[in-house]
């Protein structure tokens, strides 16, 4: 039977209303209802076994030209971006950028950063009363990777301006309203990143850039137009993503007196796991696309080549666990991992780097502050793309 012939229950992705409460109980009705659904010009996956088969599916890819297709994005600098984007790559292509580059980003690679992180958040994370998005959670990843890359920290705010426009070519209705400033960002970015290559080869030093330009695999480097795009890719994919998921931390911890407790009376233990639950609870790629580059059978129903779903971490993540409906510290959750980094060869390549800034922050938190309570209601993002907040007023003590 094809997906299209199914009577299924409905989900509005982009809705603009759908965030929050709302948006979490509405896929959980769906998920109690269907392991599918269907949404605008997707089907939505709602069951792990399902979530997972169709992420390491080889029969299905990231659908992002197809989207700048749909969108009607034209020749220029996005496109140019999109075309070269490692998520869009398979096969030997993806396979040989990924060889080179993994290095980079190892568990002990990412580790050997911890320093400038506590470094950068102990300068932003004060006591008192706030809006923790603007005064922590947008400059911190920015700066960290500012520092990471090898760019000076006083270009971090344009970094990440940058990176939070050209994120946006994941969100429909922003390609539609907004595609000349997603353009213009792609450009400036472009133009920023060749200049800093290009000092990095005069003078190499110990950062991501330099590590990369000399990078070698039997002899196989990366081109110049390789470098550009991976750390374009870098960039884009560490600012938005780190920036949201802590924003959601915070806003759990604060809402979960108790398993703050916990955090900050063992960060030792407590730190890393909060920052685990988070990304299992409240992923900030909640919906992860995949379009069929064949007819997929799952389950005795086709899905054709063409068809897009959208990959749901949000339910996948709280099937299969212990009270995997609540926020819980003191749950051992280790058997099963989260798909929020994604599952499959295009598993999220700055997961450890995310990880170790994210457990930073935490750590820093807990030896810092007794309380963290939340002044007002959060403000929460629409889903499409990433999912962050865009206000988080608290108050640390």
């Amino acid at each position: 039977m094809l997906v299209t012939d199914l009577d299924l229950p409905q989900f509005g992705y982009f809705d603009p209303d759908m965030r929050g409460a709302r948006y979490h109980d509405e896929v959980r009705a769906l998920r109690e209802t269907s392991w599918v659904a269907k949404a605008e010009l997707a089907h939505v996956i709602l069951e792990r076994e399902a979530a997972s088969f169709f992420l390491r599916t080889k029969k299905a890819a990231f659908p992002g030209k197809q989207i700048a297709e749909m969108f009607s994005v034209g020749d220029g600098t996005l496109k140019e971006q999109i075309d070269r984007n490692i998520l869009h790559l398979g096969g030997d292509d993806h396979r040989r950028l990924r060889n080179l580059v993994n290095p980079a980003f190892t568990p002990r690679a990412a580790d050997r950063w911890r320093p400038m992180m506590r470094e950068l958040i102990a300068g932003l994370a004060e006591p008192g009363p706030q809006d923790f998005v603007e005064s922590v959670c947008k400059p911190y990843p920015a700066l960290t990777i500012a520092t990471v890359m090898g760019a000076p920290r006083e270009d971090a705010p344009r970094l990440a301006e940058w990176s939070n426009w050209i994120q946006r070519q994941f969100d429909g209705p922003t390609l539609m309203t907004e595609r000349e400033r997603v353009e213009r960002a792609c450009a400036e970015l472009y133009d920023y990143l060749h200049e800093l290559l290009a000092a990095k080869r005069a003078d190499p030093a110990d950062d991501l850039i330099s590590q990369l330009i000399a990078e070698e695999q039997d002899g196989d480097r990366l081109s110049d137009v390789e470098l550009v795009n991976l750390v374009l890719n870098v960039l884009v994919g560490g600012v938005d993503t780190t920036q949201s998921q802590l924003a959601h931390i915070v806003r759990l911890l604060a809402e979960h007196p108790d398993q703050w407790a916990l955090v900050r009376d063992d960060p030792a233990v407590y730190a890393p796991r909060a920052v685990e639950e988070a990304l299992r609870y409240e992923p900030i790629t909640p919906f992860t696309a995949r379009i069929m580059v064949e007819d997929v059978e799952y389950r005795d129903v086709v899905f054709p080549e063409g068809t897009i779903v959208l990959v749901a971490a949000v339910t996948a993540n709280r099937e299969g666990v212990e009270d995997g409906e609540r926020f819980r510290l003191d749950v051992e959750r280790d058997s099963t991992k989260p798909l929020t980094f994604g599952a499959g060869i295009h598993y999220c390549l700055g997961a450890n780097l995310a990880r170790a800034e994210l457990q930073e922050a935490v750590l820093h938190l807990a030896a810092t502050f007794r309380t963290i309570e939340l002044d007002g209601e959060p403000g929460f993002d629409t889903i499409p793309g990433i999912y962050g907040l865009t206000t988080l007023p608290v108050t640390l003590r």
